[in-house]
C-alpha cells in the first residue's frame, strides 16, 4: 500500500498508559521518537486524538448530550495541545487546527493550508472534532483523513486490531489479520462507530488497526512488520 500522506488517530486511553487517564510521558514521547522516523522519510502525517482519558461522554441522564459533547471536544483540544508540545521537544514543527476558534492556541482548519504544511513536513493535529455534537473522533478521523487525501488511515487503539467478540470478555475471540469495512458495517463490531465506517467505506479510505503499546508499532505500520487488522475497502 503507498503511503505518502497518512492520518493517525491515537486514542486518548492509550496515551494514558497505565494511568488510564490524564498522560503517560514515556507513552507520549515514544509516540514522538516514531512520527519523527516517520516524518524523516518523507511521509507526510497528520493526527487526531481522542478525549477518552479525560472525558467518556455523559456522565448522568441530567446532563445534555450537546454540553457532554461539548466537553469531549474540548478535551482533545487538550490532548493536541499536550502531545504537540512533546513532538516539538523532539524536533518536529507542528501545528493544531480546529473547526471552531480557540483563541491563539488552535488555528481554524482550512483544508489548503494543512496540506501546504504536511507537505513541507510539519505534523497537523485535527482537534475539536468535527465541532458538532453526536459525532465521534472516530467520524472526525475519515472525515478529516478524506478532506486532506491520504492515503490511509493507522489507527493506533489500547487493543491490537479488530476481534470477533471482546477479546477482555471471551478469551477465545478470534483476531482478523484483514477485513473489509464492510463486515464492520454488517456485523457491527464496534471498533469505529458506525457512521465513520459507512463514511470511510463511501470513500474507499483504508484503515489499519493496532495496539499502540507493541514495541515501534507506529514505524513497523509504516515501514513493514505491521501485526494488527488491515480494513480494506474493496
Amino acid at each position: 500500500m503507498e503511503m505518502n500522506r497518512i492520518l493517525l488517530k491515537l486514542s486518548g486511553e492509550a496515551l494514558a498508559g497505565d494511568k488510564k487517564t490524564g498522560f503517560d510521558e514515556a507513552t507520549v514521547i515514544d509516540v514522538a521518537s516514531q512520527v519523527k522516523k516517520i516524518v524523516d522519510k518523507g511521509i507526510q502525517v497528520s493526527i487526531v486524538i481522542g478525549g477518552g482519558n479525560f472525558w467518556r461522554g455523559r456522565t448522568s441522564d441530567n446532563m445534555d448530550r450537546v454540553k457532554a459533547d461539548q466537553i469531549g471536544m474540548l478535551a482533545t483540544v487538550m490532548n493536541c495541545i499536550y502531545t504537540s508540545d512533546m513532538f516539538r521537544a523532539a524536533g518536529l514543527k507542528t501545528h493544531i487546527m480546529t473547526p471552531f476558534a480557540c483563541g491563539s492556541m488552535t488555528e481554524l482548519f482550512n483544508k489548503d493550508k494543512a496540506i501546504e504544511y504536511l507537505e513541507n513536513g510539519e505534523v497537523v493535529f485535527f482537534a475539536g472534532g468535527t465541532g458538532h455534537p453526536y459525532f465521534s473522533t472516530d467520524t472526525a478521523t475519515v472525515l478529516m483523513a478524506i478532506e486532506v487525501e491520504a492515503d490511509v488511515i493507522l489507527s493506533a487503539k489500547a487493543i491490537d486490531g479488530v476481534y470477533d467478540s471482546d477479546p477482555k470478555v471471551n478469551p477465545n475471540a478470534k483476531k482478523y489479520d484483514s477485513m473489509n469495512i464492510s463486515e464492520i458495517v454488517d456485523k457491527k463490531l464496534g471498533v469505529i462507530d458506525l457512521a465513520s465506517a459507512v463514511l470511510a467505506m463511501e470513500n474507499k479510505m483504508p484503515m489499519m488497526l493496532f495496539g499502540l503499546n507493541g514495541e515501534d508499532s507506529i514505524v513497523k505500520a509504516v515501514t513493514g512488520g505491521f501485526t494488527g487488522t488491515l480494513v480494506k475497502c474493496d
